[in-house]
């Protein structure tokens, strides 16, 4: 048998003449013999391993890695009657944070979804899945420092992961909050043009909602209709249902109402309040009392009167915190839902300059003056100059 000398062998593994004689002598190298002072290593014996080198740990993956893993595990539909029993079947709490912030939401219980939202703090995945529930949550309750702190937490997040699946989705989550206020020129431009490839596929489903609540904004029911029928036949699942074919549902409705289709609308609606209104789900109608006319209070009246109180009980509690919203939100950014020439008319008219005036200085009639304003009152969803006078001055 051929050996090395300590000085060969520290050559050949590139160690320390030291490190490599501690380890004959804590016998080490297999195979290793001392002659005298002299320590002979066998010349096919393995490299060991240096107790100066820390094991370097695997790089962890990225948000969007995690996030796409994520979204992959929580896809599970909730049991038709018994929706909670989904809260048993997930053992990971991330996971299972998210269906029970879910579950909270629609029950109306605004109060525990964000305290579903603040356990995920320090897991930018489980924080950032949660973000869309969670910041409608925040606008339920009228809690402005809360939803000003998830805003900034999102857009953050898009951009410092710009151009990934993790940004897409924290757009999503943004998206949420303009498409429901009905501010819709601050959707994000994917949005607008309805491209959704960068997004995980399981996040698609509530994209596709999210376009047809865009199409919503911009009265455009025959598009809005069309997605969400789409979306649904998509994603709807025979044993069970998610959150998202339950808004689909009634999206349907509202725009089967907006087309004056109330057969169909009412369809729509009994629909989605057979799955929801056995186990307390009340939110998604209690957020379209409006939109609806009194069709919302005629299908309660009629086929859950025991759930009518609930419904309109939290409507009166939430909807003027949407209105709230709304009005700061698009005030903040009323350049970008106004043209520049529509802000500068306003702001005329909110100094109360006489219209006849305005309407000289700028060239133009003054009934044509009054529709635009009319048309700057309906994009800003007030009623009149007192209003925009907040808004402008």
């Amino acid at each position: 048998m051929l050996y090395l000398t300590v000085k060969e062998a520290a050559e050949k593994w590139g160690l320390g003449t030291r490190i490599i004689t501690l380890y004959c002598a804590e016998n080490k190298i297999e195979g290793v013999v001392k002659r005298g002072n002299l320590w002979l290593i066998p010349e096919h014996a393995g490299r060991p391993a240096d107790k100066r080198r820390r094991e370097q740990p695997a790089p962890r993956p990225s948000l969007s890695d995690e996030l796409t893993r994520l979204l992959a595990f929580t896809p599970d539909t909730m049991p038709h009657d018994r929706p909670d029993a989904v809260l048993d079947t997930v053992k990971e709490e991330r996971m299972r944070l998210q269906y029970e912030g879910e579950i909270a939401y629609l029950r109306g219980d605004f109060q525990t979804t964000m305290a579903c939202f603040q356990k995920t703090r320090g897991d930018d995945a489980a924080r950032l899945r949660a973000c869309p529930i969670t910041i409608a949550a925040a606008v339920s309750l009228g809690d402005y420092p809360a939803y000003t702190e998830i805003d900034a937490y999102l857009k953050k997040c898009a951009e410092i992961h710009k151009g990934s699946a993790a940004a897409a989705f924290a757009e999503q989550a943004l998206a949420t909050a303009a498409v429901s206020i009905i501010a819709p020129n601050m959707a994000p431009d994917w949005l607008k043009e309805g491209d959704f490839s960068a997004l995980a596929p399981q996040a698609k489903p509530n994209a596709l909602y999210l376009r047809a609540k865009y199409f919503h904004c911009l009265h455009r029911y025959d598009a809005m209709l069309a997605v969400a029928q789409t979306a649904l036949t998509l994603s709807a699942q025979p044993q069970g249902f998610t959150t998202t074919d339950i808004y689909l549902r009634v999206t349907c409705a509202v725009a089967c109402h907006c087309l004056g289709q109330d057969d169909e609308a009412r369809r729509w609606l009994l629909s989605a309040m057979r799955i929801c209104l056995p186990h307390g789900f009340i939110t998604p109608f209690a957020e379209v009392v409006t939109a609806l006319g009194g069709l919302m209070e005629q299908c309660l009246e009629r086929e859950f009167p025991a759930c009518r109180d609930a419904v309109l009980g939290q409507w009166n509690r939430t909807w003027k915190n949407w209105i709230t919203f709304h009005n700061q939100f698009t005030k903040d950014n009323i350049t970008l839902m106004l043209t520049l020439r529509e802000y500068h008319l306003a702001l005329l008219v909110a100094q109360r300059v006489p219209y006849a005036k305005v309407a000289r200085q700028h060239g133009i009639s003054v009934g044509r003056l009054k529709n635009i304003m009319l048309e700057i009152y309906e994009k800003l969803y007030i009623s009149g100059r007192e209003e925009l006078a907040k808004y402008i001055l």
